[in-house]
């Protein structure tokens, strides 16, 4: 087959024969039933793959790498894979310097072992589990164990508040919450049991029965009185908190190991709440069959790893990006997955992740382009970086905001300028599907890339870009990105407990289509470029004018690190767009002459249409843990609008600062304002 149609016969085969392209996919994962439906497009209130098979996704992502096999010829010794003494799981600390190699092997024992004490404790297949954690191996151990024995698991984001704790146990309902005695920031503990209790109050279904904590040094340790939910270290109990309180090492003493458990394809193997939810969460829920196969298939065809390569994703497990390329998707192919505590910069440098790669010779890195943004402004010329051996990269792997041209052009001229076939590959995807929508297939093909644009759609993706009455728009026009039904597999069944909730947020607005909430185009060559949340659109004088294309023209300036481009209300023209940009570290520059300069490059690059209404420098700005830039308390705090901190944010202290710089601002060019309207009406009267 010709080299350049790789990519294209296997996305035209996912979208004209779909059962056929998933079957041979399908055949990469350990059955316990083989399939024989592939898809069901009768299921409600989405379809439904591989509706009539079983498999365990922990026997998948453990055992079958581990287990002795009996060849024909009847010789024993061989090991599917051969990885029982490779490693699995590496984790790696700058918080507290610990560092620690799991083989395949023994962390087959270790989810065995966490696994039957839950049995123990009365967890049963279809319970739901509440993993509220630091980024700890027991963490990853967790997750694992309750797939091998069929609970349903929540990972909710260590040091989230007890409000935002407390809806997610009244949705899910668990039986079991797993946390530890805290997590560590730089500079600060997060001591997690009071938040648990905290929360156990707020919470208004039935408590969990049991609270599992890992002790970690540095914190308080925790004695558990039988039966007794409060001790030394607890705020006291309420009459409605009635779990018991147990150790993680003393509730696994005698436990006996548990083997996997056989579960429908189509039976839910976590749920994950969309972060910055109000009122209920949206609990999205995956399955079991279809997230390995399209895990499986991800692993191969776009990141191009390969059995027994290191990847590093550095993400948080109670992020999608963390459950599926930090946990499952490198464990589900035999890969090396590490699990990283710590920061991009400041634990202790901005080479943090660079030793990572050299120490561990990662082959595939996946990180966010807020990372590589902090670690620009404060290594410009990556001179970090150049200390440590980046030969083994072979892909730098972005996601979560769109990759601005000015950071992946800083990537590949100076981070990676060594290593000119290390391709830096922007792509795209959801919390809601869980993995890739777009992307460059580096296993398939290795496609151009261009600069700004998540590439092209993934095989199993029908995308179109629609107006708001329906109608596809012309290469090149914005308009709202949608994906044609059935979604592939992987992707979410439902909300849980609210199908109808589901069909209304995601499937009533464009029938047949998911609506993914994201703006964008397709150039002509068909490569997708995602402006941004379709909430971010700013309407100006009629024209809509996206703050993705607009932040993307301030990036390119050479003094800015980061920027944010909100829209306030303008009784005139109905919205008028603020830039927000942090300076690269070290540089100075007049106010005024930033101001004119950005003013003047948007107007080139983007038009007349997208003038500025001001630039203002800030220290920092607001963003969730996951690296996703707070855009609608930025849009409340220059409209002069009361706002709530977001349950999301990474740091909340940072808020009064910005704030004021935020307000200053405003009044300066209000005073601005008045003076010049004073002195036209003053030139007008004489």
């Amino acid at each position: 087959m010709n080299a350049k149609q790789e990519y294209r016969p296997a996305y035209q085969l996912s979208l004209v024969d779909p059962s056929e392209f998933w079957r041979t996919a399908a055949e990469s994962i350990s059955w316990d039933v083989s399939p024989t439906q592939i898809l069901d497009t009768a299921a409600r209130p989405t379809a439904r793959w591989f509706p009539d098979a079983r498999l365990n996704t922990s026997y998948n992502a453990l055992d079958r790498h581990v287990r002795e096999i009996t060849t024909p010829e009847g010789t024993s010794g061989d090991q599917e894979g051969g990885r029982a003494e490779q490693p699995a799981l590496i984790y790696d600390s700058a918080m507290t310097g610990s560092r620690r190699i799991y083989t395949y092997r023994e962390l087959l024992d270790e989810v065995a072992r966490f696994a039957g004490s839950m049995v123990r404790l009365g967890v049963k297949t279809g319970d739901r589990v509440v993993i509220y954690m630091p980024m700890i191996p027991e963490a990853v151990i967790a997750m694992l164990a309750c797939a091998r024995i069929g609970a349903v698991h929540s990972v909710v984001f260590g040091g989230f508040a007890a409000h935002e704790l407390a809806a997610r146990i009244d949705d899910a309902e668990p039986v079991l919450i797993i946390t530890a005695s805290g997590g560590l920031e730089p500079g600060r503990r997060v001591e997690y049991p009071p938040i648990v209790l905290a929360a156990l109050d707020l919470a208004q279904t039935t408590a969990p029965r049991t609270v599992l904590v890992k002790q970690r040094e540095g914190f308080p340790t925790i004695r558990f009185p039988a039966e007794q939910a409060a001790t030394e270290h607890l705020p006291a109990s309420s009459e409605s908190v009635v779990a018991r309180w147990l150790d993680w090492d003393e509730a696994q003493v005698g436990a006996e190991p548990a083997e996997p458990v056989s579960l429908a394809a189509t039976d839910p193997l976590y749920i994950l709440y969309t972060s910055g939810t109000t009122g209920k969460p949206k609990g999205v829920v995956r399955d079991n069959g279809g997230h390995a196969v399209a895990l499986a298939w991800s692993m191969r065809n776009i990141y191009e790893v390969a059995p027994g390569q290191t990847m590093l994703t550095t993400s948080d497990i109670g992020w999608v990006v963390g459950h599926s390329y930090i946990v499952y998707a490198p464990l589900l192919v035999g890969a090396t997955t590490i699990l990283y505590e710590g920061k991009p910069i400041g634990t202790p440098d901005a080479g943090t992740f660079w030793r990572l790669v050299d120490e561990y010779k990662v082959d595939v890195m996946f990180t966010a382009p807020t990372a590589l943004r902090a670690i620009r402004r404060a290594d410009p010329d990556a001179a970090l970086a150049h200390r440590h051996d980046l030969s083994s990269l072979r892909a730098l792997f972005c996601a979560g905001e769109r990759l601005d041209p000015a950071t992946y052009e800083w990537s590949v001229e100076t981070l990676l300028a060594e290593h000119p076939d290390c391709p830096v590959v922007d792509h795209w995807w959801q919390t809601e599907t869980g993995w890739p929508i777009c992307a460059n297939p580096l296993g398939l093909q290795r496609l151009p890339i261009k600069a700004g644009s998540a590439s092209v759609p993934v095989p199993g993706y029908r995308l179109r870009v629609l107006d708001s009455e329906g109608n596809a728009v012309a290469p090149n026009t914005e308009g709202n990105i949608v994906i044609g039904l059935p979604l592939p597999p992987g992707t979410l069944t439902t909300l849980w407990r609210d199908d109808a909730r589901y069909e209304r947020s995601y499937l009533s607005a464009y029938p047949g289509h998911y609506l993914t909430g994201d703006s964008g185009y397709f150039d002509e060559d068909g490569y997708l470029y995602v402006l941004g949340r379709s909430d971010d659109v700013i309407n100006m004088a009629g024209h809509r004018l996206s703050a993705g294309g607009i932040e993307a023209a301030i990036a390119g300036h050479p003094l800015v690190a980061e920027t944010a481009v909100v829209g306030i209300p303008d009784e005139l023209k109905g919205q008028r767009p603020i830039g927000y940009v942090v300076l690269k570290a070290g540089v100075d520059i007049e106010a005024e002459r930033l101001r004119a300069e950005v003013i003047e490059r948007v107007r080139d690059r983007v038009g007349a249409i997208a003038t500025l209404y001001d630039v203002v420098a800030v220290t920092a700005l607001p963003k969730t843990r996951s690296g996703k830039i707070l855009r609608r308390t930025m849009r409340q705090i220059a409209a002069g609008d009361s706002y709530e901190v977001p349950p999301t944010i990474d740091d909340a202290a940072m808020l009064p600062t910005l704030e004021k710089q935020i307000r200053d601002a405003v009044t300066l060019m209000e005073d601005k304002e008045r003076i010049a309207a004073a002195d036209a009406e003053a030139d007008a009267t004489s």
